[in-house]
């Protein structure tokens, strides 16, 4: 089955083809045993990929379960996974099976793997490596063949390094690792979910569909849609709701779009306490990271300035270009190499000061300059001018006087309009 037939038998929506990607790789690792980490934003349809892995696999005909790992209480996941036997803890009034063996020959997918207790986790290793299990109360090993599907919302890396997740069961279950991309990175099809999400609406609620204008289309795929899919379907099911007007602009948009989250420009990072947020404390560490930032690039420009001058010095007087030109340019190379340089080093005000330490990269001295920037193009506009002036317009001859190619002659002829 190729991937637009799996899009149509589990209606996912999109052309995108980081969404193509990702479908194929679930395409791809359906037929095998092999664990699946799907790892994704809030909203973006990771649950749409343990179906299809399930349906394309050997297993399609046994069961299959979604568990949110996030919706059940620390005191009980042991036993809604595992199962327990009669009297092993308050309210146990019966034995009763887990996930794990009623899903027995199946698939199971735990959505919101990060949110598992570290007891839990050390009992799901147990199951991936081994196939065994203990039910709560238990002493009796139970075989389970059962393939496990996990997704999150969370980067995984940084929790294992804060201690909330088990390195050795996320290596084991990310063996095959799908990304399901935000839906800011599918913009193409952010207005194909919105006339399908319209439809669906206009029929359950019995009325015609509403439609986008070309500027209205233009706000919703620069929206950043931290909420994804899940985000833009509310918003279509509120504007079908209450506009009475079925042709929807810009205007009326702007009012179901969150204030502060229309566009794509780059969030400040949140403070890490209450201490950071009401001091200011992150806003000038931003701040300060800009600036010296700035002033690497002022250096940068430095180096490449001085290189051009050099090099443009060099072509007037190593005898690679005519007595004439040089005479004519020389008192030009002198303003350059003459000229006083300007300080670039950015100021900041003293409200604004506290300890930051830059890092290796980010030092810098408090001399650091860069010269002021004389047009070169100017420069080399007026050579290639005098030089066409002196053989009549020939290129071949004044690519020769000028040290370059006849083709790069014509490409700076065309470049600076020169007639």
């Amino acid at each position: 089955m190729d991937v637009q037939a799996i899009k149509l038998r589990f209606g996912i929506i999109g052309n995108s083809p980081h969404l193509d990607r990702a479908i194929d790789v679930a395409r791809q690792v359906a037929p095998t045993d092999i664990s699946v980490l799907i790892t994704g934003e809030s909203g973006v349809g990771k649950e749409s990929f343990p179906q299809i892995i399930h349906h394309l696999s050997p297993r399609k005909h046994g069961p299959y379960i979604a568990v949110n790992c996030g919706a059940i209480p620390e005191g009980t996941i042991d036993s809604e996974l595992f199962g327990h036997e009669k009297g092993s803890f308050t309210g146990a009034h019966e034995a009763r099976k887990g996930y794990f063996e009623v899903v027995n020959g199946g698939t199971i997918f735990l959505d919101e793997i990060a949110d598992l207790p570290l007891s839990t986790q050390v009992r799901l290793l147990r199951v991936l490596e081994t196939g065994e299990f203990l039910k709560v109360g238990s002493s009796k090993v139970i075989k389970t063949d059962v393939r496990v599907v996990a997704a999150t919302n969370l980067d995984m890396l940084q929790a294992i390094g804060q201690g909330k997740f088990r390195q050795d069961l996320f290596y084991r279950l990310n063996t095959v690792p799908i990304q399901v991309p935000a839906l800011r990175e599918r913009k193409e099809d952010i207005h194909l979910l919105f006339r399908k999400f319209a439809a669906d609406f206009a029929e359950k609620y019995r009325m015609p569909p509403i439609m986008l204008e070309e500027d209205a289309v233009r706000i919703l795929s620069n929206f950043r849609w931290p909420g994804n899919i899940r985000q833009l379907k509310n918003l279509t099911e509120q504007i079908s709701i209450i506009e009475k007007e079925r042709s929807i602009d810009a205007d009326t948009l702007k009012k179901y779009i969150p204030a502060g989250q229309s566009s794509e420009l780059p969030v400040l990072f949140r403070p890490q306490n209450q201490q950071e947020a009401s001091s200011g404390f992150w806003e000038r560490d931003i701040l300060y990271k800009y600036v010296f930032d700035t002033r690497r690039d002022m250096t940068e420009m430095r180096k490449e300035f001085s290189s051009l001058r050099q090099l443009l010095s060099d072509l007037l007087h190593d005898g690679s270009l005519s007595p004439e030109i040089v005479k004519n340019h020389s008192s030009v190379i002198n303003r350059i190499q003459d000229e006083p340089t300007l300080d670039m080093q950015p100021e900041v005000p003293s409200s604004l000061l506290y300890d930051y330490t830059p890092n290796d990269s980010e030092h810098f001295s408090e001399t650091e300059v860069i010269e002021e920037n004389y047009s070169l193009e100017k420069q080399e506009m007026d050579m290639i001018r005098k030089a066409l002036e002196k053989h009549d317009g020939k290129r071949k001859n004044a690519a020769k006087e000028l040290g370059i190619s006849e083709r790069t002659l014509y490409r700076k002829i065309k470049e600076y309009e020169i007639e």
